[in-house]
Parts: C-alpha cells; structure tokens; sequence
C-alpha cells in the first residue's frame, strides 16, 4: 500500500514537472541555434574583412541550413538547424521572390556590410531574429514576441 502511494506521488511530480521541462528544451534549443547563426555569421564576416576575399552566405529556408563559403582554401562551414527549430523568415523580404529558393548574400572586403536577417521559430513558436548590423557589421540576436 506504501509503495502505491509513493508511485502515485512520483507519478504527479512527472506529470507536473515534464511540460516546464519540455518548454526548457526547445528554449535550449532555440538559444544554441540562434548562438551558432551568430558565430557563423561572424566568422564569415570575419574573414572577408581580414583575409580580403569574398564570402558566400547562403540561406536556405527549405532545407533549414546555412552555408558560408570562400575561395579561401578550407572554408567551408554549415549550420544545420536543430530538430525543432526552422528558419521562418529571411530579411530584407523580396516579394517577387519565392521564399523556397536559397537566398544568397555576398560579402565583399571592404564593401558595404549587407542587411542580413534570419527569423527562426521552435516549436512552442517562440521566435528570434538574428540580424547583422550594416553599420557595425556584427551579428546579434533579438528576442521577438510570439
């Protein structure tokens, strides 16, 4: 009868404790997404300026990946966006665009710092917007409202 009560207890503590424990996770998850576009996006940016040369970013929302190259030998990066997290939106918006096609910015040495923004979504749609600063030319991270 003890052992009963006792699973009982456990059994409520569970069930209270799993949703604050699930919300946790995707919050997790969305930080360390929006923390690695970041990262990405940096390095990139980094080696333009540095290393003179080009880069390629190229943004596709279908496939929910980035991918930052160069003709700097090596350089090659992708970020594959976590199980939960998508890429809802890319800035600036182009209507005549089809938002299933992969948006390319390109990054030249010395050149303007281009208007790049990535709307990402987890699955209790919490949303952030990481965003490169045209004027500064670093990249950061805005929590939106749901």
């Amino acid at each position: 009868m003890e052992m009963l009560i006792v699973v009982t207890i456990i059994g409520v503590m569970v069930g209270v404790a799993f949703p604050s424990i699930t919300a946790g996770l995707e919050t997790l998850r969305l930080r360390s997404a929006s923390d690695s576009i970041v990262s990405s996006l940096n390095s990139a940016l980094n080696l333009a300026d540095r290393r003179q040369t080009p880069v390629e970013i190229r943004i596709d929302k279908e496939a929910n990946r980035l991918t930052m190259a160069s003709a700097v030998p090596g350089y090659q990066r992708e970020v594959v966006l976590s199980d939960g997290v998508v890429i809802e939106k890319i800035h600036p918006a182009i209507p005549q665009l089809d938002e299933r096609e992969p948006r390319v910015f390109l990054v030249h040495p010395g050149g303007t710092v281009p208007r790049i923004g990535i709307e990402i979504r987890n699955r209790k749609n919490a949303r952030r917007l990481v965003m490169v600063d045209p004027i500064t030319g670093v990249a950061q991270v805005r929590e939106m409202a749901p």
